[in-house]
């Protein structure tokens, strides 16, 4: 199985963390956005975007590249967050909610290009942004170890949906 993993992470680099244990499993190249070019992104199997979460959504520069790769048909993607908001503010289904939310954009456009989004992943990752670098900043330690071994595990779960089909 042929693999990329797209991410786009700055400040703490929360998602590269989570990119890297990702490709780890999957034996694939970790790019940011400007390092791909839109077509060669057909040339993979399987095809995961990655982002912080900015105003409860990726990165505009992760989103901009989705929407110009080329359409396909049948083509499998992933997608992956981390989030700087603390996890105790959506207990149960309030994260799922949550993190769908924040998916919803790229997800429209992979799908609005024919790909079919195998399944998503997302964490909570150390935030210093705006007033929270003068307390310390919230999820201190995110990703964790846990964290890390939850992201190889999702990697390892799309690999066998790969196989499967």
């Amino acid at each position: 199985m042929n693999s990329l993993v797209v991410v786009f992470s700055c400040h703490h680099h929360n998602t590269e963390k989570i990119a890297h244990a990702i490709a780890s499993v999957l034996d694939a190249p970790v790019k940011t956005p400007l390092q791909v070019d839109p077509a060669e992104v057909r040339d993979y199997d399987l095809v995961g975007f990655g982002s912080g979460i900015y105003s409860a959504r990726f990165h505009d520069s992760v989103l901009d590249l989705i929407g110009r790769i080329p359409h396909t048909e049948g083509g499998w993607a992933f997608l992956f967050s981390t989030f700087g908001a603390p996890p105790a503010l959506f207990p149960g289904e309030r994260l799922g909610n949550f993190i769908t939310a924040n998916h919803s954009a790229a997800r429209e456009l992979l799908q609005a290009g024919g790909y079919a989004i195998l399944d998503e992943f997302s964490c909570p990752g150390f935030n210093t942004n705006s007033f929270l670098r003068f307390t310390g900043g919230l999820n201190k330690g995110r990703p964790s170890a846990e964290d890390l071994r939850r992201a190889e595990d999702f990697a390892r779960n799309l690999k066998n949906r790969v196989k499967g089909v």
